[in-house]
């Protein structure tokens, strides 16, 4: 089996998990383009420190369509998702849950961060991804 280091974080070397082509539903590319557009401010600030692999030189992608369901962020190299719950996560419990089963069925992991945790307290907020990251995918 063939093992790729895709960065170091703190020293630990990150590898990447291989994912399949994954289901995506193309109706939903204007919406996900809006939804870029529209910047909820937790994901916009979230964005700033991610993009153009300003986090340990990961790829991120922002409002990626997988299957019928648009994800806040996605991680190709390491079948990861990142979502921000905020208030739009109010009392979809159900739907929630049925997103992630469907995700997580696919072989994705998901990383949950509330939306007030990213506007005031974004450096722990990061280390935290850090070492998710680093429990998740050090090991070939």
């Amino acid at each position: 089996m063939k093992t790729e280091i895709i960065t170091r974080i703190n020293g630990i070397p990150i590898y990447r998990r291989a994912i399949g082509i994954l289901p995506k539903n193309k109706s939903l590319q204007s919406r996900a383009r809006a939804l870029r557009k529209a910047g909820v401010l937790s994901e916009v600030i979230f964005w700033l420190q991610v993009k153009n692999n300003l986090f340990h030189h990961i790829d991120f992608d922002r409002q990626r369509i997988i299957g019928n369901f648009i994800v806040d962020f996605y991680i190709k190299s390491l079948g990861l998702i990142i979502e921000i719950d905020g208030s739009s996560h109010n009392n979809k419990e159900e739907y929630d849950k049925k997103r992630e089963v469907y995700l997580t069925c696919l072989g994705l992991l998901m990383y949950r961060i509330s939306d007030t945790r990213v506007k005031y307290d974004l450096n722990n907020v990061l280390e935290e991804l850090e070492v998710f990251i680093c429990e998740k995918f050090s090991h070939p």
